[in-house]
């Protein structure tokens, strides 16, 4: 059993043939996905999503691209959305510098923000993170982001950082640049982190892993990051997805 810790079903990319797309990822064994949405459209699909399918739950956020969009009433609306039970976290949040959207202090502000959100209905967070990493750090370690703790999403950064981020009760999620033969960052951290953790995630329908890179990702291929994870950890395909499945469980309190 797998887990497909962060997807985006709710994207435009799924809209002819999402039905063959989950179809797909159950019979590769992934059982259960967790599908983030990250603006008014994405989120009201995503809570459509968990109404239409047992195995699938929601994380509901703003990005941090469009945080110059979000609005004190997206806020409220989001805390509101968090008391449904399938409504296992808070994101996606964080910062993004590649991007100039939003310029870095109104970011910065709803990051904090969600976090604050996060604590108060006991959720834990998931972290975007793109050119950003000492902000992140930084406001994480200034908001006491680890009462809720949670989810570094599609993790690119340091052993020294995983692990400065695991020190403040988050897991490091692994995609499918961990596949990728010249991702040094990666393939060390799922090389050097304990499977304790370690969670696995596409975020189809981008970064989907090798050979598809460049393709349109799907939740079906979150067992290849497992067994390159497997690989590079010289164990079986069938722990990682034992365990990666127990922290993910755990995380999102699902049961």
């Amino acid at each position: 059993m797998y887990i497909d810790t962060h997807v985006h079903l709710n994207a435009d990319q799924y809209e002819e043939d999402i039905d063959e797309v989950i179809q797909r990822a159950q019979e590769a064994g992934v059982d259960k996905m967790v599908v983030v949405g990250f603006d008014r459209k994405t989120i009201l699909k995503a809570m459509e999503l968990t109404e239409q399918h047992a195995f699938i739950y929601a994380v509901v956020g703003w990005h941090p691209v469009d945080a110059i969009d979000c609005t004190e009433k997206d806020l409220e609306w989001i805390e509101s959305l968090a008391a449904h039970p399938k409504v296992v976290g808070i994101g996606e949040t964080g910062l993004d510098y590649h991007w100039e959207k939003s310029p870095k202090d109104v970011q910065q502000e709803v990051f904090r923000k969600q976090i604050r959100l996060a604590q108060k209905v006991n959720l834990p967070i998931i972290i975007h993170n793109r050119d950003a990493t000492a902000d992140v750090v930084r406001i994480l370690k200034e908001e006491e982001a680890e009462k809720t703790g949670g989810i570094m999403h599609c993790f690119g950064g340091s052993v020294e950082t995983a692990n400065e981020c695991i020190n403040m009760n988050f897991m490091i999620s692994l995609g499918g640049p961990v596949t990728f033969k010249n991702a040094k960052a990666p393939k060390q951290v799922a090389t050097e982190i304990s499977l304790d953790y370690l969670l696995i995630e596409t975020d189809a329908p981008y970064l989907a892993p090798h050979p598809y890179r460049g393709k349109r990702n799907e939740p079906a291929w979150v067992t290849l990051v497992a067994e390159e994870i497997a690989r590079l950890k010289e164990v079986s395909v069938e722990e990682v997805a034992r365990r990666t499945t127990a922290n993910a469980l755990r995380v999102f309190n699902i049961t």
